[in-house]
């Protein structure tokens, strides 16, 4: 499902938690949640962002279809449980691509995923929308790709590379059709407030640096990598760019 690498989640973590609205988190700290599902934790990033925000005592469910992801994830959350003894952490070797809320018995207080859902089919979103709605439960998504890329220097196959990107990232990604790709916020808003949900959402961009040579770098070749049109851009990105800036979405809903 995932086929990122705990590398790649590490490197882009500075620039996801530099990203995320700081808004919406104080709005999930409100919603003081005690049980928390984090689907397609990866290495548990999402647990590391909200526990400042959230009482001591927390219990998360962290649930990925990668072993190996979330081998690392229960490590690090050992490791946080050294300085949070109440903190409970139960982790969950789940398909999501077959269940797309899965649960452990008890009900949570809030779902939660990051970068996930720009990778869902819409069949696939209608389900996990239903089964969230059935149970009236809030959501907190962090990071879905909105479609928009900006390079510093500018180059004359910038727009024609993000073009192709975003028609790679509409195809399948394992979850039973072609992906949302970058429509997935506006998809997930519509489909949230079509349930009675009230939405807040907020544009949560990555501004990549210089001093973050080694994501450029990385990013480049994976959108290079992606599109026939990506030779010729990729050298030149590689040797000149000095800034990059890619747009994602947070996104906080509950039932009204």
């Amino acid at each position: 499902m995932s086929g990122f690498s705990a590398d790649w989640l590490d490197l882009r973590a500075p620039a996801d938690a530099a990203a995320r609205d700081k808004d919406l988190l104080q709005q999930v700290a409100a919603l003081a949640p005690r049980r928390i599902l984090d689907l397609g934790c990866g290495t548990g990033a999402m647990l590391l962002t909200l526990r400042p925000y959230l009482a001591s005592g927390t219990s998360w469910i962290l649930v990925d279809g990668d072993a190996g992801l979330l081998q690392e994830a229960e490590s690090r959350a050992n490791a946080l449980r050294r300085e949070d003894p109440g903190l409970a952490v139960t982790c969950l070797h789940r398909n999501l691509v077959d269940d797309p809320l899965p649960q452990d018995g008890v009900p949570p207080d809030l779902v939660t995923a990051t970068a996930l859902f720009d990778l869902v089919s819409a069949a696939w979103l209608e389900r996990f929308l239903d089964a969230l709605a059935a149970q009236r439960l809030p959501l907190y998504a962090a990071l879905s790709y909105d479609g928009e890329m900006r390079w510093e220097p500018a180059h004359p196959l910038d727009g024609a590379v993000t073009g192709a990107f975003n028609r790679h990232q509409r195809t399948e990604k394992g979850f039973g059709g072609p992906a949302l790709g970058p429509d997935a916020p506006q998809v997930m808003r519509a489909g949230l407030e079509a349930r009675g949900y009230k939405v807040l959402a907020a544009s949560t961009p990555w501004r990549i640096d210089a001093d973050q040579a080694a994501l450029l770098s990385a990013l480049i070749d994976g959108i290079a990598g992606a599109v026939p049109e990506g030779t010729i851009w990729r050298a030149s990105r590689q040797q000149e760019t000095r800034a990059g800036y890619v747009g994602h979405s947070d996104l906080l809903a509950f039932p009204a």
